[in-house]
């Protein structure tokens, strides 16, 4: 007689135990559970039930999973195996029944909405615990790697494109998607597989035009970084034609004019003009088979295509030879330059532009940082540099925006339409130019995985000193439509936090035979690059980082530490000032409690009210603000000061924290001038029961001072449980304790600090 179970995992658990022995022991559960299944096991697609009462309803959930592992790149296994654990009996179907099924896209919950499906008759079933045969049977089933193949459309290609480019590093977009139209034919792995011939049907398309709002997404991960997105999505696009339509309206009467987008990708950003608008349009795009479909699309109805057709040479390593726009045979084209030197036309430029990061993780893992900065060697950026210095130049965006002004924009009545994170205005002061219009948008809705703000502006091509916008922000909802409109404003940085706030004062008896601490507040690995020198002073109470103007990787952005930060970028606090330097610190912090798309890159770090702040400071005005800085400090989680010995054999002491068991802290001397409030009162309570739990933990060290950092990474323990997975903590009510923490300062931290970081423009 064979088990009941009472818990399906148990039963799955079991299961596989006994099957994993005879089919390939060597496989874990991890390679098993995988895609939120209940088992992948070779070409098998296993569903449990303790009991099956309903076999189309089980069916058709095992279907949605196989959808979503066609839209991620994940083979179809050609059997579904639907588990019936108390009746040891298993149903078994051909995936290759339900392609249609599976070829749709389903929303929400797999296990949600599935009654009413119905499905064919189940192809057998087997008693694998009563009949040897059918057990034998299953066996052999187990260890079939059959797949079904699946048939690529826009729904899926994404994820057979980035399949393709993990398993063939060196391959690029041409032996992905190539075809046998235009001068060049490459045929791709999409119309011809040879890696999938196992998984997918040969693409039937002669073309690429399916795929056209795509594009960008099917290059390998390093053009992406390279060529930056060119993908707008249409609501966006709608509301930006308002700002083309308004540049239009400032054309002189009797000028003729032209749209000028010298980056459109597959032209999405022009589909929506009319006709009319159209004809005065001018476009080119620099990735090939981007190219293409702009040709298909747009050819006959813009007034021009830089190039117009296709010749032998246009095709140059995957780019379009002679659309560069960064090139001087760009800015020189005959054909954009004899609207550029006829005073009687206006030019509107109408972009936009790509955005490169060739410093990310994925150029350095891949060792391409040098040969995908490229760009940075163009004529435009050359030129660029000569003018304007420093990292404005690191930006792929930058160089169009400078370059429209430089090249193209002659007269007050021409405009340029363009989109981009708000920076080259806001703290980098890229241009001065009259705003006449413009919008916000989120930028995860640009292929990006990041809410944050994108600024689509219409700027004339007037010189004007500008300090703040005011610009209308939109977000995309579930149902394509734009949101209810939201103003925001906009607001020029001038100073930096480095400039005015990072102490520049020496340390008496300072010598530099200290350490030096890694992200995490402990001690610097050997063999780091090591950017600063490991300064110790009795006066020294550790170091803050409160970098960039930006939010982009605050966590790496923002630091407290008992010591010296080893690649630098911030500055030593003094025992005797440190609580000056603390709203730094909880301006750094900003984003992590105010995720909202529009704050991430319209918010910045400044230093622009610095004067009145040092002035009120002297007054005394902002003497209990400080410490209610000091209290979001003593327990926010970003303070990664920790008590340790040095291998300098010092004793380094965290004193920004509430820990008085071996002794007060300066944190807890500052504070008994606080005028404690309900709020800091709950906040204290709730400290007082995190000691509490942290000292009964085993690696508990009575010689040492805690701050919620520490107690977090050393005392706040988890254990791997092998059966569901998942990390259980050691000490719930510790873990609890700290994650209710970690909800009460954020609730903290906007109502006490935010208010006043941007009344003295800490924040801006």
């Amino acid at each position: 007689m064979f088990k009941k179970y009472s818990v399906e995992l148990e039963g799955q658990i079991e299961f596989y135990e006994q099957y994993l022995k005879v089919i390939n022991p060597e496989l874990t559960y991890e390679d098993i559970f995988r895609n939120n299944t209940d088992g992948i096991l070779n070409g098998n697609l296993l569903e449990f039930k303790l009991n099956i009462t309903d076999l189309n309803a089980c069916l058709f959930q095992s279907i949605k999973y196989l959808s979503a592992m066609r839209i991620k790149g994940e083979p179809i296994p050609a059997n579904i195996l639907l588990v019936s654990l108390n009746t040891a009996t298993i149903y078994v179907y051909h995936s290759a029944d339900y392609l249609k099924d599976i070829e749709k896209v389903y929303v929400g919950g797999a296990s949600k909405k599935n009654v009413g499906f119905f499905a064919n008759d189940y192809i057998v079933k087997l008693k694998y615990a009563e009949n040897q045969t059918d057990e034998f049977s299953l066996i052999q089933l187990l260890k079939e790697n059959n797949y079904t193949k699946i048939n690529i459309d826009e729904n899926c290609i994404v994820g057979w494109a980035e399949k393709y480019y993990r398993e063939n590093p060196q391959a690029r977009k041409s032996d992905f998607i190539g075809d046998s139209t235009g001068k060049v034919k490459i045929i791709g792995e999409i119309r011809e597989p040879n890696k999938f011939k196992d998984y997918i049907y040969a693409y039937a398309g002669k073309d690429n035009v399916r795929f056209q709002y795509l594009m960008d997404k099917l290059n390998d991960t390093l053009q992406k970084k390279n060529l930056g997105a060119f993908y707008t999505p249409e609501p966006y696009v709608d509301k930006s034609i308002e700002l083309v339509r308004e540049a239009i309206a400032r054309v002189p009467q009797g000028n003729d004019y032209i749209i000028l987008d010298r980056c459109a990708g597959t032209g999405n950003l022009e589909k929506r003009l009319t006709d009319e608008e159209l004809s005065h349009c001018i476009v080119s795009t620099i990735e090939y088979y981007e190219y293409k479909v702009l040709l298909e699309l747009l050819g006959s109805k813009v007034r021009y295509i830089i190039p117009p057709t296709e010749k032998e040479d246009t095709f140059n390593m995957g780019l379009v030879r002679g659309a560069d726009a960064l090139s001087e045979e760009y800015i020189n084209n005959p054909v954009i330059k004899q609207y550029i030197d006829n005073p009687n036309c206006t030019i509107i430029l109408f972009e936009n532009p790509p955005y490169a990061e060739t410093t990310s993780l994925e150029h350095q893992r891949t060792k391409k940082s040098a040969t995908s900065s490229a760009w940075k060697n163009t004529f435009v950026v050359k030129e660029m540099k000569k003018v304007v210095k420093g990292a404005v130049s690191n930006d792929l965006g930058n160089a169009f925006i400078w370059s429209a002004f430089k090249y193209y924009l002659r007269q007050p009545t021409d405009s340029y339409i363009v989109y981009s994170p708000v920076k080259y205005w806001k703290s980098q002061h890229l241009i001065n130019k009259e705003f006449i219009k413009g919008f916000a948008f989120n930028r995860r809705h640009f292929h990006t995985n990041i809410d944050a703000c994108i600024m689509c502006a219409l700027w004339s091509n007037v010189d004007k000193n500008v300090t703040s916008l005011k610009i209308t922000g939109y977000d995309i909802l579930n149902n394509n439509q734009l949101s209810t409109p939201i103003e925001l404003s906009v607001d020029r940085v001038y100073e930096l936090f480095s400039t005015r706030y990072y102490n520049k004062d020496s340390f008496d008896d300072a010598t530099f035979d200290g350490i030096l601490t890694g992200l995490n507040g402990l001690e610097a690995e050997d063999g780091v690059k090591c950017r600063i020198k490991p300064l110790y002073s009795k006066d020294m109470l550790g170091y803050l980082v409160a970098d960039s103007v930006g939010f982009d990787n605050p966590d790496a952005k923002s630091s407290l530490l008992v010591a010296g930060r080893y690649n630098g970028n911030g500055c030593y606090i003094r025992k005797d000032d440190y609580l000056n330097k603390l709203p730094m610190f909880c301006a750094s912090r900003y984003i992590t409690y105010n995720r909202e798309w529009t704050e991430r890159a319209r918010i910045m770090k400044s230093a622009d009210g610095a004067d009145k702040f040092f002035t009120d400071v002297q007054s005394g005005k902002l003497n209990q603000y400080l410490l209610k800085c000091l209290v979001f400090t003593c327990f926010e989680m970003q303070n990664h000061m920790r008590s340790f010995v040095g291998t300098d054999n010092r004793f380094y002491r965290n004193e920004l924290c509430l820990d008085t068991t071996n002794g007060e802290t300066l944190a807890s001397l500052e504070l008994q001038n606080l005028n404690v409030t309900v709020k800091e009162k709950e906040l204290f309570n709730m400290w007082e029961t995190i000691l509490r739990w942290a000292k009964k933990t085993k690696n508990y060290n009575a010689e040492l001072t805690y701050g919620i950092y520490q107690i977090f990474a050393e005392l706040n323990t988890f254990t791997h449980d092998e059966e569901t997975g998942e990390n259980k903590p050691d000490y719930p009510e510790l873990n609890g304790a700290l994650k209710s923490l970690k909800q009460k300062i954020r609730e903290y931290y906007n109502s006490e600090i935010v208010p006043t970081l941007f009344e003295y423009e800490f924040l801006k």
